[in-house]
């Protein structure tokens, strides 16, 4: 598995280009730019700690790697994200350009983020492209990262206090939230003595001054 990770990193790592400092990558659909969330129109990409498979059937970082996938079209140059709504969760649904290249249309056409049909089918060729020629996810099997969250929520919902499986941590980094399909999720413990609280909704861990974790 360790070859396949290390292989999917070096594959994200040559889009390379240069460095935009105020720019912080959440995951592979997720980016802050000047501290304002946003959530990039039209896709939806693997959850950070989510696992696919090749077509051997090996476990590769699905994850991990459209994360860092999103990170290096970033480094191509400037950053802009033109606002289109908000998304209830605290984020800004945007259609964000890196040197005026559509993020979200590169990430779909590097096999690392699903077209979401469910909202928008402007990137269904770029999809379509990207699964004939298995690039990316389309490599082997992968679940949709929609099912995966859906999946990891009603689990946790079932062991948490008041149906609410947010985990609000408190740490040396400050106060950062784990939704159920955080790869952390499982080693957080809560101490409400400490401060430490669970949420309900991400909107509400916003809202009370948590934050997603950072991986870029």
């Amino acid at each position: 598995m360790r070859s396949a990770i290390l292989a999917g990193i070096a594959f994200a790592a040559a889009l390379g280009g240069a460095v935009q400092a105020d720019v912080r990558i959440v995951d592979g659909d997720t980016l802050d730019l000047n501290g304002e969330r946003y959530r990039i129109n039209g896709i939806d990409a693997p959850e950070a700690g989510q696992t696919c498979r090749d077509g051997s059937g090996r476990a590769w970082a699905c994850g991990d790697v459209a994360t860092e996938a999103l990170y290096q079209l970033t480094r191509r140059g400037r950053v802009t994200c033109e606002a289109l709504a908000p998304d209830g969760y605290g984020r800004t649904i945007a259609r964000c350009t890196a040197s005026g290249r559509d993020l979200a249309r590169e990430m779909v056409s590097l096999g690392m983020a699903w077209a979401f049909l469910k909202f928008s089918d402007e990137y269904a060729p770029q999809m379509a492209a990207a699964k004939a020629q298995k690039l990316g996810v389309w490599r082997g099997s992968a679940q949709p990262p929609w099912e995966f969250r859906a999946a990891r929520w009603a689990k946790a919902e079932q062991a948490a206090p008041e149906g609410c499986p947010i985990k609000g941590n408190i740490s040396a980094n400050g106060k950062i939230y784990h939704p159920p399909w955080s790869p952390w999720y499982s080693r957080t413990r809560i101490n409400e003595s400490k401060g430490e609280r669970w949420f309900c909704d991400e909107g509400e861990a916003l809202e009370a001054g948590w934050r997603a974790p950072y991986w870029k």
